[in-house]
């Protein structure tokens, strides 16, 4: 019988492999084999296989099949295990598709992270740092202080799910925890479900999203047709009783307000104390979600940068002034932080937040860094040192400009190991050299693989 992509997990075959090695993103990987009496017409060929390890030999369920490879779920642990497997923390893992690495230790996902970033360096450009930086580890399990959890309601049935998607699918999977969370945020979990459940206009809401500062705490309902006041006051007086923010979203972003208190305004706060900064930001606002990697994520970019009083920096993607904010306070005075954003309410944001920390010595431009931004002011500026931290489509368009800049120190802070290496490739063109880089644990139990790397200007001898 032929298999194509479409046939259902149900109908595919089970066999049984030795798994060689890990894929960048997890998976075991294992081939079709004679010694395995696998099929004759499959000899050689790849097989992915998820919650498998290097050396184990596991009965799996092919899930899905083309021409060059196939994938399959583990369903069967057939020799001792891997001593890398631990025990998964979460009992939704498997079915909830955010964290696909917890059977694995967090040693060996450190140790795949650093090898997934070496392999993309070498692929991608030719290239090896001179030096590999020591990781940046998470200093919690339940490190996530952000996170946008679905709701379904389905009258034909009269229940509500409250959770995260299946891996590669868009079916909500029901969860009552989840162990990454910041701990206070996992606990009101439930409380959180009954409070929906309870609601006349439960079936109008389409996701909650919970943030978390160093001392306070938003709960955001995203809806789509008006709740009745009944429902308002319900989440009113839990938000009170909790002592936490409450913000209703009727439409997009713009149509946020805060409920629980209206005339107080719609900030949380953290603090990076080793930079003697307080951050005010919107629920809503991007910022890193792993408070503990942060603050050694900010230290270490400003030690690789070797700042000295009164040099100049640029930051590009400066969000809310995570990074600007600490670059200025390490030039001091006499330095000055240039900041480059495009969305205009960050630009707002990281302003208002060198304003409240009485740091005069940044300046912040609202700039699409994908568009020609040459004619500008700040862009025709010099610059002793340069900070990018881009999105996951990275920096290429900024790449062509980097030479004008005169930056002699380049660091450059990556969620997406691929097009870090593809920049990284530009940038020797222009003369600079890949000094040091290593990996930083933002996301742990998770594929994400962050990073850091430092690239120094090339010294012309003359003569």
């Amino acid at each position: 019988m032929k298999h194509n992509a479409r046939t259902r997990p149900a109908q595919l075959p089970q066999y049984t492999f030795k798994v060689e090695k890990l894929s960048h993103e997890g998976r075991g990987i294992a081939h079709y084999c004679a010694e395995q009496d696998h099929p004759k017409e499959k000899q050689g060929k790849k097989v992915f296989i998820r919650y498998a390890l290097p050396g184990e030999t596991v009965k799996v369920q092919i899930t899905r099949q083309v021409s060059k490879l196939e994938e399959a779920d583990k369903i069967k642990l057939i020799s001792e295990p891997s001593q890398d497997r631990i025990e998964p923390i979460c009992p939704h893992f498997t079915q909830c598709g955010g964290c696909n690495m917890q059977h694995i230790h967090e040693d060996m996902q450190i140790r795949l992270k650093q090898d997934v970033l070496k392999s993309h360096f070498s692929h991608f450009a030719g290239l090896e740092p001179q030096e590999w930086l020591a990781p940046i580890r998470s200093l919690r399990t339940d490190y996530r202080h952000k996170a946008r959890i679905g709701v379904r309601y389905l009258l034909k049935n009269n229940k509500l799910s409250m959770g995260f998607r299946a891996a590669n699918s868009n079916q909500l999977i029901d969860i009552y925890t989840c162990k990454i969370l910041d701990q206070q945020l996992d606990e009101a979990l439930p409380e959180i479900r009954v409070l929906l459940e309870s609601l006349t206009g439960k079936a109008t809401i389409g996701h909650i999203e919970l943030a978390k500062g160093d001392d306070e705490i938003s709960l955001l309902i995203r809806h789509t047709e008006k709740l009745k006041e009944h429902d308002v006051n319900l989440l009113r007086q839990y938000a009170l009783q909790k002592k936490w923010q409450l913000y209703l979203q009727p439409a997009g972003v713009d149509s946020v307000h805060r409920v629980d208190d209206a005339e107080a305004p719609k900030q949380l706060h953290y603090k990076l104390n080793e930079f003697d900064i307080e951050f005010a930001f919107h629920p809503t606002d991007f910022t890193q979600v792993n408070p503990t990697v942060n603050v050694q994520m900010m230290k270490m970019a400003c030690e690789l940068l070797d700042l000295k009083q009164g040099e100049s920096v640029l930051d590009l993607f400066c969000g809310l002034g995570n990074f600007s904010l600490p670059l200025a306070r390490t030039v001091g005075v006499q330095g000055h932080v240039v900041a480059v954003e495009g969305s205009t309410e960050m630009v707002k944001r990281g302003t208002e937040n060198a304003l409240n920390n009485g740091i005069a010595n940044v300046k912040f431009y609202s700039q699409d860094l994908t568009q020609d931004f040459s004619q500008h002011s700040w862009a025709k500026q010099g610059f002793d040192a340069l900070l990018i931290d881009p999105p996951r489509s990275g920096a290429e368009e900024v790449m062509q400009y980097i030479p004008k800049f005169g930056a002699q120190r380049i660091v450059y802070v990556s969620c997406n190991p691929a097009t870090l290496a593809r920049d990284a490739g530009i940038l020797t063109q222009y003369g600079y050299q890949l000094k040091k880089a290593g990996v930083m644990d933002m996301f742990t139990h998770t594929g994400h693989v962050e990073s850091i790397a430092l690239f120094e200007k090339k010294q012309e001898i003359n003569g």
